[in-house]
């Protein structure tokens, strides 16, 4: 089981995919054993996006797995699940996806200090093919200097 001060679940396909505008951390709201598979590590952000229904943001396509101990009221791993922002975060995040080519994807899970799950959502804008080419290059060439700056050191 992993120390559950330490879950950082990362969306790394997102970041790839899409040019991250805008971050914002939102709480989530959980049902029955789910915080005990988050704490377990055993939650995933990949394919996750926002969308607005009756004013209020959920998230679909995060999958955390049921939990290993749990009986039969064990809880739907793929459910749609309601964000808990700020109504002023809300109201901006509204607003700009009225802009075409925008969306809201998921990027991290983490739990707060107080032992809640948040995520860090981003307001994002797709990239192209040649765009993703582009960032590959640019990480290959950071780490790269990384590398000789670490053997001059």
């Amino acid at each position: 089981m992993a120390d559950y001060k330490n879950i950082n679940i990362r969306n790394k396909r997102a970041t790839f995919d899409y040019e991250i505008l805008e971050e914002f951390i939102a709480g989530v709201v959980l049902v029955g054993t789910e915080i005990k598979s988050i704490r377990a590590g055993k939650a995933s952000l990949t394919d996750s996006y926002c969308y607005f229904q009756d004013g209020e943001l959920w998230i679909r396509g995060v999958n955390i797995s049921e939990y290993d101990w749990g009986t039969c009221n064990n809880h739907v791993p793929r459910r749609d699940r309601k964000l808990l922002l700020q109504r002023k975060e809300l109201n901006k995040l509204q607003r700009q996806l009225q802009d075409r080519g925008l969306t809201v994807v998921g990027l991290r899970m983490f739990l707060s200090e107080r032992g809640f799950a948040k995520i860090v959502i981003g307001l994002a804008r797709g990239r192209k093919a040649y765009d993703k080419r582009e960032y590959l290059k640019e990480n290959d060439a950071k780490r790269e200097m990384d590398k000789a700056m670490k053997r001059f050191k």
